[in-house]
C-alpha cells in the first residue's frame, strides 16, 4: 500500500540552522527513500525566521528552490501569540493549511515543531483529514515552559523543576496566573488529537507524562543519524583541542565555557606541554539580544590565547571540523532533550564534556565516554577540562567507551512501519506502541 507522509516543522535548514530542524529535513529526505512511502515536508518560511517574506502576493504556500516535495508555508500579515502559541487569526488554519492538507491528502501528518505556526495546526489537521494519523516529536519543553521551552527562571536563570500558574507568573510578572492556567488548557486539548507522541530522550518523556501527557501515548524514540564513513584518526600525545558546535544563544551556555576558558589562560604552561585550545562552530549569533552578544564579545576578548570563533558550519563539514578537536564540549544551562551534538561526536569518535543535567547527562556517562562537570558553574568546567586534557590516557579511555549511534537508516524503517500501523487504524495506539518497542 502506497503510503503518503507529511512533516512539518518551524524552519528548514537552508534558511536558519537548527537541530530540529535538521533532524526534520533528514528524516524526510531518508523517507522518500522508502519503497511505497511519499514524504513532503512544510516547513516556517518568512520572518521573523526568514529575512524575506513571499515572493508573490498572496501566495502563502512556495516551493523550496530546487527540492521537490518541499514546501514553505509563509506567516507574512498574521500575528504569533509566543505565550499561547498560536496564530490569532484563525483563517491562516482554516484557509491557507486547510487548502495545502486538502491538496497534499497525506495518510500520517509527522509534526515535528509547532513554533510561529501553532499548536492548532493539530487541529486543523484532525478537522480536514479525520482519517490521518497523527505524531508528534516532542523536541524541548516549550509546550510546558513559556520561556522559549527552555524552563529556567526568568530571574535568575535557575533549573525550573515544575511549571505552575503561580510560578508561572512570578517568570513573567505581567502575566496572570489564570493566564498560564488556560495556557496549558488550550494547549492539552490540542494535544488531547494527537495519536502518538515520540520523545528522543526518556528524561523529556517524564517531564511531559507529569504535565500531563498519558504514558500510553508518548514512547521514546532517539534522533537517527546518517552513519558516516570512518575517518583515520590524527595521533596526538597530548588531546588539549575543545571544539563547540550549536546555536549560540544564552541557553546553550557558551559563554560559561568562555568564563571557563579564561579561569584557564591564567594557567601557567610548562614547557611540553600544549595549552588548552577552544574551537567555536556556531551560528544565530545575530539575532540574540545586545547584552548577550556585548558579554560574548568581552569574553572572547579576554580568551584570544585560547579561543578562535570560527562561525558557521555545515552538517556537511562536521566530520573534518571534528577531526581537528579532541573533546565535544556542550555546556548548556537548560535541561536539554536529546542534543544532536552529542551523537555526532559519538559519530565521530569524540568524548564529550557536558553540563550535569537532564539529557545531556542521560546521553553521556559519566567517567565512560566523557565528563560532567556542573551545570552553569565555569570553575567545575575549568576543573573538568584540565583533568580532560592532562590525565594521561584519559581520552583514549573514554573513546572506546563511545556507543553505537542510532543510525537513521533504522529509524525511518522503524517509523516506516509505525506509519503504516498507525495509518491502517490510527486510534489503535496499542499497535502502533508495539512497532516501537
Amino acid at each position: 500500500m502506497s503510503l503518503r507522509v507529511l512533516y512539518i516543522a518551524h524552519n528548514h535548514p537552508s534558511i536558519r540552522p537548527g537541530g530540529a530542524e535538521q533532524h526534520a529535513l533528514e528524516l524526510h529526505r531518508a523517507m522518500s527513500s522508502l519503497p511505497e512511502i511519499e514524504s513532503v515536508l512544510l516547513t516556517k518560511g518568512g520572518p521573523p525566521v526568514g529575512t524575506s517574506g513571499r515572493t508573490h502576493e498572496g501566495t502563502f504556500i512556495a516551493p523550496v528552490d530546487g527540492h521537490p516535495n518541499e514546501y514553505f508555508l509563509y506567516t507574512d500579515g498574521y500575528e504569533f501569540d509566543y505565550i499561547n502559541g498560536t496564530i490569532t487569526d484563525k483563517d491562516f488554519y482554516t484557509k491557507h493549511f486547510r487548502a495545502f492538507l486538502a491538496a497534499i491528502q497525506p495518510d500520517v501528518v509527522h509534526i515535528q515543531h509547532t513554533l510561529h505556526l501553532g499548536y492548532e495546526l493539530i487541529r486543523e489537521v484532525r478537522n480536514t483529514l479525520p482519517k490521518a494519523a497523527i505524531v508528534y516529536t516532542l523536541h524541548e519543553y516549550m509546550p510546558i515552559c513559556a520561556r522559549d521551552g527552555q524552563m529556567v527562571r526568568t530571574r535568575n536563570d535557575e533549573l525550573c523543576d515544575e511549571a505552575t500558574p503561580q510560578r508561572c507568573h512570578e517568570c513573567f510578572p505581567h502575566l496572570s496566573p489564570q493566564t498560564f492556567f488556560l495556557r496549558k488548557r488550550f494547549i492539552q486539548a490540542q494535544f488531547e488529537l494527537v495519536d502518538l507522541f515520540l520523545a528522543p530522550s526518556h528524561f523529556l518523556m517524564q517531564r511531559f507524562i507529569e504535565w500531563g501527557i498519558p504514558e500510553k501515548k508518548i514512547r521514546f524514540e532517539d534522533y537517527g543519524r546518517a552513519i558516516a564513513a570512518a575517518t583515520p584518526e590524527q595521533s596526538r600525545e597530548q588531546r588539549t583541542r575543545l571544539g563547540y558546535f550549536g546555536q549560540l544563544n544564552p541557553f546553550k551556555g557558551v559563554h560559561v565555557l568562555l568564563e571557563a576558558m579564561r579561569l584557564l589562560e591564567a594557567d601557567p604552561v610548562t614547557d611540553g606541554q600544549e595549552r588548552v585550545t577552544l574551537s567555536i562552530h556556531g551560528a544565530n549569533l545575530d539575532i540574540q539580544d545586545g547584552e548577550f552578544r556585548r558579554n560574548l564579545a568581552k569574553l572572547l576578548d579576554e580568551t584570544t590565547k585560547s579561543v578562535t570563533l570560527v562561525g558557521k558550519y555545515r552538517p556537511a563539514d562536521v566530520p573534518a571540523l571534528m577531526r581537528d578537536i579532541d573533546w565535544v564540549v556542550v555546556p548548556s544551562i537548560w535541561w536539554e532533550n536529546s542534543p544532536l551534538v552529542i551523537q555526532e561526536a559519538f559519530l565521530n569518535r569524540r568524548p564529550v564534556i557536558c553540563s550535569n543535567v537532564g539529557g545531556m547527562a542521560e546521553k553521556v556517562a559519566d567517567g565512560v565516554n566523557g565528563l560532567h562537570f556542573r551545570v552553569g558553574d565555569p570553575v567545575s568546567l575549568a576543573q573538568t577540562i584540565r583533568r580532560a586534557a592532562g590525565t594521561t590516557d584519559l581520552w583514549d579511555q573514554m573513546r572506546r567507551g563511545i556507543p553505537a549511534v542510532y543510525s537513521l537508516d533504522d529509524q525511518v524503517v522503524k517509523l516506516g512501519g509505525l506509519y503504516r500501523s498507525l495509518a491502517s487504524n490510527p486510534r489503535a495506539s496499542e499497535r502502533a506502541h508495539a512497532v516501537l518497542r
